[in-house]
């Protein structure tokens, strides 16, 4: 799972030498928001490839993933609110109001916090069959992320209409059966 890392190290060796571009916030931003989501999908995809195609060994891999997902979208919050704002919280919390792309944003984020915060041994078993029931907001948290996206480009809407697409085939592949495994 070291993998998750290499987007973040790639990024950090090119803001060293100078080659993140003329807005070096702008290049971080965009590349821990579009990480984020991309680890948001592949989390999404662990149970339908494990009910599919019978991965059982994918399953042990989910939390790590969901938390690498949520360090990189807190990474694009919080260089949004420190690096690009200064940390101006009334400008933040304006923007969450009325910036809709932000707002969608910023609920999607805190879906993740509370599956973050609850991800661990010792909250499955205080929650009990509630932890299922909230660990749900994965979906919307995916929901929230492609519309992030989408609100935020301006012009060409291929890639955001990419992300879409694929959290639409994930969350209806949840609709097909699962495949019985030979054991």
């Amino acid at each position: 799972m070291t993998a998750g890392l290499l987007p973040l190290a790639a990024l950090a060796v090119g803001a060293l030498r100078d080659e993140i571009g003329a807005d070096p916030i702008e290049t971080i931003t965009h590349t821990t928001g579009i990480w984020g989501l991309r680890l948001l999908l592949v989390t999404l995809a662990v149970t339908p490839a494990r009910r599919l195609f019978g991965w059982r060994w994918l399953a042990p891999h989910r939390r790590t993933l969901g938390l690498l997902c949520f360090s990189y979208v807190t990474l694009h919050l919080c260089t949004y609110a420190f690096l690009d704002l200064y940390f101006d919280w009334d400008a933040l919390l304006e923007d969450i109001v009325e910036r809709r792309y932000i707002t969608v944003g910023f609920g999607g984020f805190l879906c993740l916090l509370a599956l973050a915060v609850t991800s661990t041994r010792g909250w499955i078993r205080r929650l009990g069959r509630r932890w299922v029931v909230l660990h749900r907001l994965v979906y919307v948290a995916g929901v929230a992320g492609v519309v992030h996206f989408l609100w935020l480009v301006k012009a060409d809407l291929l890639e955001p209409l990419v992300y879409s697409g694929v959290l639409g085939v994930l969350l209806a592949a949840r609709l097909v059966p699962a495949r019985r495994v030979a054991q």
